[in-house]
């Protein structure tokens, strides 16, 4: 015992709290990123993307009502996007992480607790370890593939900050064989629309992240997996942590709650990943000579997920790609013939109003459904405050906290 102690203790040397070791797995991908390979970003590339972004932005004002959401452009590599995008992760992973935790300590026979004592403690930290060390190189391989702060379709990034990894954006032209320059732009385009949305749709972001946690809430674990995982954990040797693979631990919960907050957490990304996709092509079309053959790329590239994003889901029980990104595109360009830009955009003013995951089997029926869009039409989205939706872990809003939220709705 004092041997596996010993051995545990020089293991879980890097502290952290919660159910999952964050300094570790941030340590665990920075070494993934270095023996792959992070090319730091040179000024022509820092500008090069500041001037796409610029651009980006010129070109969707005519094509979107809402305002530009870029306060700072920036250019990542790809330690950075872990950095930058570590405080949204904690929030989508820890739910999920503390049952992982949860059931490891219930592999411990109820008897056996009390005299335990201390090492009930002990095995929650094993299982932060074990989990970040995984998650770390979920993040590392992840971090090799994203083009964008967005390009995943959450905010993962700071607010109001629009950010392109031109290692990746390079490389992802080359699989192409497109012109860099007309990759990058087309890149900035889709952040540049996703800064618009997130930034001026005030309850946006709480929507996207508490569905999310909706998901995971239910998701449940799988005990046998966790033996096996555990089985091959040697004390003597702790780079054996790092070599157990935690794939198919979870199961999502076959009910009703479950089958609800997978929906919404569908229809939820569907329909920003599809407004997207429209106002780009919209904005892009006739302009970039390759934008059919970009736009194509990156609906497929979306539907299907990379490989690292496919880790990512196999790990935490949660795939993040909208499903139905074709049906939303169509019911988002319908809108637009049948309603125009302003009245397109104006669904945005409160979460009741957008499509359900129902109106996209057809979308131009719901385009010419007779809502009472009056007070909605002229939504001022640059204004600060609006229509909310109480984020993650905030406290409910009083009715004099809304800022006219409600006198818009």
């Amino acid at each position: 015992m004092q041997q596996f102690m010993s051995q545990l203790q020089h293991l879980l040397s890097t502290s952290g709290s919660g159910p999952v070791n964050w300094d570790l797995a941030r340590q665990v991908a920075a070494s993934q990123l270095a023996a792959a390979g992070d090319p730091a970003v040179s000024p022509y590339e820092r500008n090069a993307v500041e001037e796409a972004l610029r651009l980006a932005d010129l070109w969707l004002e005519p094509a979107s009502a809402l305002p530009s959401g870029i306060q700072t452009s920036v250019a990542w590599n790809r330690n950075e996007w872990i950095f930058k995008t570590l405080d949204v992760w904690r929030k989508l992973c820890d739910p999920v992480a503390s049952r992982m935790v949860g059931a490891m300590g219930d592999l411990v026979p109820p008897e056996a607790r009390a005299q335990l004592g201390p090492m009930q403690s002990m095995v929650a930290t094993l299982g932060g370890a074990l989990f970040g060390g995984q998650l770390g190189q979920a993040l590392g391989s992840l971090a090799a593939e994203v083009l964008s702060a967005g390009d995943i379709g959450l905010p993962l990034g700071p607010a109001g900050t629009a950010a392109l990894i031109p290692a990746n954006i390079r490389a992802y032209g080359e699989g192409l064989e497109l012109p860099e320059d007309e990759v990058r732009l087309y890149v900035a385009l889709r952040e540049a629309a996703h800064q618009r949305l997130f930034q001026h749709v005030p309850w946006l972001r709480g929507h996207v992240l508490s569905a999310v946690e909706m998901y995971a809430a239910g998701i449940r674990v799988n005990r046998e997996a966790i033996e096996e995982a555990m089985g091959r954990v040697d004390p003597s040797d702790p780079e054996s942590m790092q070599a157990i693979a935690l794939e198919g631990i979870f199961t999502p919960e076959d009910s009703p709650a479950q089958k609800a907050s997978l929906a919404r957490l569908e229809t939820a990304l569907a329909l920003v990943e599809g407004w997207v996709c429209h106002v780009v092509d919209s904005a892009a079309g006739g302009r970039l000579p390759n934008v059919v053959r970009l736009g194509e790329g990156f609906r497929r590239r979306r539907a299907a997920g990379g490989p690292a994003e496919q880790t990512f889901a196999a790990l935490v029980g949660l795939e993040l790609r909208p499903r139905r990104l074709r049906e939303a595109a169509a019911l988002w360009a319908a809108l637009t013939e049948h309603r125009g830009i302003g009245g397109r955009d104006a669904l945005w003013g409160h979460p009741d109003l957008l499509p359900s995951d129902d109106d996209f089997a057809d979308p131009v029926a719901f385009a010419r459904s007779q809502l009472d869009l009056s007070e909605l039409e002229n939504f001022d989205f640059s204004a600060p405050g609006g229509p909310e939706e109480k984020a993650p872990g905030e406290p409910e809003r009083r009715p004099d906290d809304t800022d006219g939220g409600d006198a818009r709705r």
